[in-house]
């Protein structure tokens, strides 16, 4: 893969051009971009997945939930249906893709929906819901809706600083992107991050005077569960553990695993991966099937119902300088 990228190379200036082109025309307002007199958030990325979005958007959920009304607006990547669709209890990943049915399951009190034309998804949410706020998930890229708070996630070993636009890179447009943030949050830090490293960082990602920039890190829990148990992941080792990942990057989860000396079976998958029915069923032969809770609501909810050797590892998810970030949050919210 990286040998194709490589050879690849000489697309970049291609798919720079024309991404370039297509903002430039929507900053210009040669091609029309709604915006809204109503709470919209957006979270997104410069990069092609593998940012943590799908925690900030459970970590935005409940830091508003208690106050306001929330609905989440996905596209439903690789779902098998089209148009608008409300989350209810006929809906599965397959109906509305994986990480807004994990969504769904997690937060009984939230209006789940996806639509892959975010205007007309917003307009049926104003219309059949009137939520408080919503939070467009993944439409950092969707320039036809003017979100009124931009969310800009960026992995702290992989700065879109440091990137370039595909084929070669990871960058879904340049790098002058980021411009339309008004947030910028650094993703998957080590815990210890120090207060220089945090300076250095803001250095190279140099933040315009409007934008606040902010730190977050991903804690993998101690213990496995599933809909009926859970117990401590300890309890996995000398275990016959079978780890199937279907996410951008799985090796942080690996080397956690290794360092509480879990041995395991790595079955990897590429991000939002599709199981076939030959996968399943050699699946449902394995003793302990250990897996993200992305994976898990697919798995789960779709073929392993009959079974309960599989689990996922639950992580918890910090940001640094918390306060300020969801005071932020809160206080573009209440001024709508």
């Amino acid at each position: 893969m990286k040998l194709l990228r490589k050879i690849l190379f000489p697309i970049v200036p291609i798919y720079f051009g024309i991404t370039w082109l297509r903002n430039k025309f929507y900053n210009l307002g040669w091609m029309s971009s709604r915006s809204y007199d109503f709470p919209i958030i957006c979270v997104g990325n410069l990069s092609t997945g593998g940012t943590g979005k799908t925690p900030t958007i459970e970590y935005l959920i409940r830091v508003l939930k208690e106050k306001h009304k929330v609905a989440t607006l996905s596209r439903g990547y690789k779902r098998e249906s089209s148009g608008f669709i409300i989350a209810d209890d006929n809906a599965t990943a397959k109906t509305i893709g994986d990480e807004p049915f994990q969504f769904y399951k997690k937060f009984d009190d939230v209006v789940v929906s996806v639509d892959a034309n975010r205007q007309h998804g917003i307009s049926q949410l104003l219309s059949k819901v009137q939520p408080d706020v919503i939070l467009l998930d993944d439409a950092f890229q969707h320039r036809k809706v003017r979100a009124g708070l931009n969310i800009l996630l960026t992995s702290y070993g992989n700065l879109y600083v440091d990137d370039i636009v595909l084929p070669t890179g990871d960058l879904r447009e340049p790098r002058a992107g980021a411009k339309r943030a008004d947030m910028i949050l650094v993703t998957k830090c080590p815990q210890s991050l120090s207060v220089s490293e945090k300076e250095r960082i803001k250095n190279k990602l140099k933040p315009l005077s409007h934008q606040s920039v902010y730190f977050s890190s991903i804690f993998y829990s101690e213990d496995v569960c599933n809909e009926h148990e859970r117990f401590s992941l300890t309890q996995l080792k000398g275990k016959q553990v079978t780890l199937v990942t279907g996410i951008a990057n799985p090796q942080p989860l690996l080397d956690y695993l290794t360092a509480k000396s879990i041995a395991f079976e790595h079955l990897k998958y590429q991000d939002h991966h599709s199981f076939s029915v030959s996968e399943i069923e050699t699946l449902k032969q394995k003793e302990i099937v250990l897996t993200t809770e992305k994976d898990y609501v697919r798995l789960r909810g779709e073929f392993l119902s009959q079974t309960s050797s599989i689990y996922y590892l639950p992580i918890r998810f910090q940001i640094d300088n918390h306060n300020a970030f969801e005071q932020q949050v809160t206080s573009f919210v209440g001024s709508n």
